[in-house]
C-alpha cells in the first residue's frame, strides 16, 4: 500500500539511525531528500541504493501536488532532511499536510531530533516546554520576544553561530541578564559541548570563545 514515511536521520553521529529506518529507506520506491548531495553520503554509508529526488524549502510549494498524486497512484515515499526529523525546522510540513488532506497514509518513525538531548542535558525543567525553533531574523522578531517575556515554560531555540551573540543580547533585554540558560553545540558529534549559566555568563563566554557548529539554546521560563 502506498504511503509516506517520515524518516529521521542522524544529527551528527552516523550510528544514531535505527535499523527500521535503514530498512524503510531500502524498501521504498523513492527518497525525498533536502539536499541529495548531503543525503547521498549517508545513503552510501548505509548501502541504500533507492532513487532520490530533491525536496527543499525552495521547491516544495511546486512539487507537493505532483508528489501527492504519485503516492496516490501507488508510489511509496520516504522523506528525509539533512539531519534530524523532517518538518522540525526543516522541510516536510507542506507535504505531510497535503497527504493528510488527500487521505494518504503517513508513518513517522522515531529518531534523532536535536532539541530533545539539549533540553534533557540542560538541567532546566523539562516537564513543560515550548519549542520556538529559529527566531525571525528581522520582521516579527521583537514581537515574538515580547510575546515570550512572560512565558513560564522552558523555551527552546535553534540558532546559527554567527547570530548567537545577538540572540543572547536580545534574551538579556527581554528575559533579563540573570535568566538561567543552556547552549548546546555539535550534539552527538566529537566536539559536543553544553555551556550552562545565566544569560550574562554565556554572553561573556562566547565573547571570548567564538561559537561554532549547530546550536540549541534552552532558556528557563519566567519564575
Amino acid at each position: 500500500m502506498a504511503k509516506l514515511y517520515i524518516v529521521p536521520t542522524p544529527i551528527g553521529n552516523l550510528e544514531d539511525i535505527t535499523l527500521r529506518a535503514i530498512r524503510i529507506l531500502k524498501e521504498v520506491d523513492l527518497i525525498l531528500a533536502e539536499d541529495t548531495r548531503t543525503s547521498g553520503k549517508l545513503l552510501k554509508h548505509l548501502q541504500v541504493q533507492t532513487p532520490m529526488q530533491s525536496h527543499h524549502m525552495h521547491n516544495e510549494h511546486k512539487t507537493v501536488p505532483g508528489l501527492v498524486n504519485r503516492i496516490l497512484n501507488g508510489l511509496t515515499v520516504a522523506l528525509i532532511s539533512d539531519a534530524g526529523t523532517p518538518a522540525i525546522s526543516d522541510p516536510g510540513f507542506l507535504l505531510t499536510r497535503a497527504c493528510v488532506e488527500n487521505g494518504v497514509e503517513i508513518e513517522c518513525l522515531p529518531g534523532a531530533t536535536a532539541f530533545v538531548p539539549a533540553l534533557v542535558s540542560s538541567g532546566l525543567p523539562n516537564d513543560r516546554f515550548v519549542f520556538e525553533g529559529f527566531l525571525p531574523v528581522k520582521k516579527g522578531r521583537q514581537t515574538r520576544l515580547k510575546f515570550l517575556e512572560n512565558e513560564t515554560r522552558t523555551m527552546i531555540f535553534y540558532e546559527s553561530p554567527h547570530k548567537l551573540l545577538k540572540t543572547l543580547g536580545d534574551f538579556s533585554s527581554y528575559f533579563g541578564a540573570q535568566r538561567s540558560i543552556s547552549v548546546s553545540r555539535e550534539l552527538s558529534k566529537l566536539h559536543e559541548q553544553t555551556i550552562r549559566g545565566t544569560v550574562i555568563d554565556l554572553i561573556a563566554h562566547f565573547e571570548q570563545v567564538a561559537p561554532r557548529g549547530e546550536l540549541v539554546i534552552v532558556v528557563a521560563g519566567k519564575s
